[in-house]
């Protein structure tokens, strides 16, 4: 009798220990809430950058009208 328990003991841990390893997950996708962070911080530098170019072009036009109104042609 203690034989035939020592027996289904053994058996059972080595069927338990025969389970295929899953292979390791080599990339990840990234979270939904990292891609709205980067998202959410992207926009306003595109916006901040958007307004720079305006705000550039503005003055090349404001120096432009000066330039005619002066007469002065010559770059500084």
């Amino acid at each position: 009798m203690k034989f035939l328990s020592c027996l289904m003991l053994l058996s059972l841990l080595t069927l338990a220990g025969c389970g295929k390893p899953q292979p390791p997950e080599t990339e990840r996708r990234p979270d939904p809430q990292a891609t709205a962070m980067r998202d959410a911080m992207a926009k306003p530098l595109e916006e901040a950058k958007a307004a720079q170019a305006a705000t550039e072009q503005a003055t090349k036009a404001q120096d432009a009208a000066l330039d005619a109104a002066t007469g002065d042609a010559s770059p500084q």
